[in-house]
């Protein structure tokens, strides 16, 4: 059996070959609801090297070994299964140069399903939607991080500190960053390994020669708002573990002979509090109760690198859309159970943000010289409750009138669960738009469709 796919970009076969080679490829090609994992650190295409990672097949894990050939840059590799769930696997990847220069990227797969006849009666049709389905959201991703790469191509790569990169954004972030050729290191607290540095922020511990001559520090780290409920204990770690690492990172690098150009440190929309309809821009006061506590004083744990005149942003967060984990994941079990209705009276106001919009928008205020400040990362188009759910369900092809009574909500996640489902914030990005940055997804079930690979066409 044999599948084609073609992908036109606006790099050139150069870059575009260049793009492939780098490890964060892997991550920015996977389909953005598959929960894939590489196995080992290999990312090379030459001839004889492996990639191996794991992917669900229904209630199991499967292993997926594959052997590259064929390395001719920048015009192709291939890649063949040494094992995995076909009986035969073989992919040619192949870069043509177009009329105008930029690239076209053709996918020439050939492969076999096990049990012969068998595999194909019963498994050809579904296998064939699958290989669509992945292949398209590979062009959407690697379309739209081309265009992103070229935007910023004429200005010099930057070295990247990232603390907090093995979260839902984090991840995908270092991705980003990795095939757009920056230097990307991380910081983390167990033994570090290669392009990793060792810090300890509960104990106060970070060696300061390590952070010299990074361009950009990114703070994405905290423990989970929603993971678990919010007993008196965990409300304390949830505040802790913002405020002491980022008062460590800022007070670092405000010390540092060579200090970085920009601090990024993550914030939330809940710095904002529950507040009905009211339009919500940066220029809007703080919130009363918990959250808004929280993020305050999470903002001001990053004075000492603004007093030493270090450009320091902070990105008060919506609901980032990712099927594979936080809000979205969560959502979709009773939602493609028919369960996924209105909470209360679903007319609580929903700010939500593509995750492949927080990506680029991270990305475009840290190259953006100009961008100083709180900016809110949230679509210019949040929606009531309600309508999320509604939306939810007709890309889910589900019912979503069943109500979710509040003290379900209670009984079983207490606090944290009602405050998160039921607070409203009705959050604009104004700044974030001011500055120049424009989105992929405004609107929330073009978002929607991307994310769970649920296109209409």
């Amino acid at each position: 059996m044999e599948y084609n796919h073609s992908t036109k970009v606006v790099t050139n076969v150069e870059e575009t070959f260049a793009w492939h080679e780098r490890k964060g490829a892997f991550r920015r090609l996977m389909p953005p609801w598959e929960t894939a994992e590489q196995v080992g650190e290999s990312s090379s295409l030459e001839n004889g090297s492996r990639l191996t990672f794991k992917f669900p097949m229904g209630p199991i894990k499967m292993k997926w070994i594959a052997e590259h050939s064929g390395y001719n840059p920048p015009h192709a590799f291939e890649d063949t299964m040494v094992s995995g769930p076909f009986k035969t696997w073989h992919h040619v990847h192949s870069f043509v140069e177009t009329e105008d220069g930029t690239c076209r990227v053709d996918d020439h797969v050939e492969y076999t399903l096990p049990m012969g006849v068998l595999g194909r009666i019963f498994g050809g049709g579904s296998i064939k939607r699958r290989l669509t389905r992945m292949f398209r959201a590979r062009e959407i991703r690697l379309t739209k991080d081309a265009k992103r790469y070229k935007d910023f191509a004429h200005m010099e790569r930057k070295r990247i500190l990232i603390a907090g990169s093995s979260g839902l954004i984090g991840r995908q972030l270092i991705a980003f960053f990795d095939t757009a050729d920056h230097e990307v290191w991380r910081l983390v607290r167990g033994t570090p390994g290669k392009n990793q540095i060792q810090w300890k922020p509960s104990e106060g511990e970070i060696n300061p020669q390590d952070l010299e001559g990074f361009d950009a520090v990114i703070h994405l780290g905290g423990a989970g708002i929603g993971d678990k409920r919010w007993t008196k204990k965990r409300m304390e770690l949830l505040r802790e573990s913002r405020t002491q690492s980022t008062e460590l990172l800022a007070k670092t690098i405000a010390q540092l002979e060579k200090k970085p150009e920009v601090f990024i440190v993550s914030s939330a929309i809940g710095f904002y509090g529950n507040r009905g309809d009211e339009e919500l821009t940066e220029e809007s006061p703080r919130g009363e109760g918990f959250l808004p506590d929280i993020c305050d004083a999470w903002e001001q744990s990053a004075q000492p690198a603004r007093d030493a005149g270090i450009r320091t942003i902070h990105c008060r967060t919506s609901l980032v859309l990712d099927a594979t984990g936080g809000a979205l994941k969560k959502m979709l079990l009773p939602a493609q159970l028919g369960a996924g209705g209105p909470i209360g009276w679903g007319k609580q106001w929903y700010s939500w943000m593509a995750m492949d919009d927080q990506v680029y928008a991270i990305d475009h205020v840290m190259m953006t010289k100009e961008c100083n400040g709180a900016y809110n990362f949230s679509s210019p188009n949040p929606v009531r409750q309600k309508i999320f759910a509604k939306i939810l369900g007709k890309v889910l092809w589900r019912p979503s009138f069943i109500p979710v009574p509040t003290f379900g909500i209670w009984f079983l996640l207490g606090k944290m669960g009602v405050t998160l489902a039921t607070d409203s914030s009705k959050v604009l990005p104004n700044r974030l738009v001011e500055s120049g940055y424009e989105f992929q997804y405004a609107t929330l079930e073009p978002a929607l469709r991307d994310a769970l690979g649920k296109w209409n066409d």
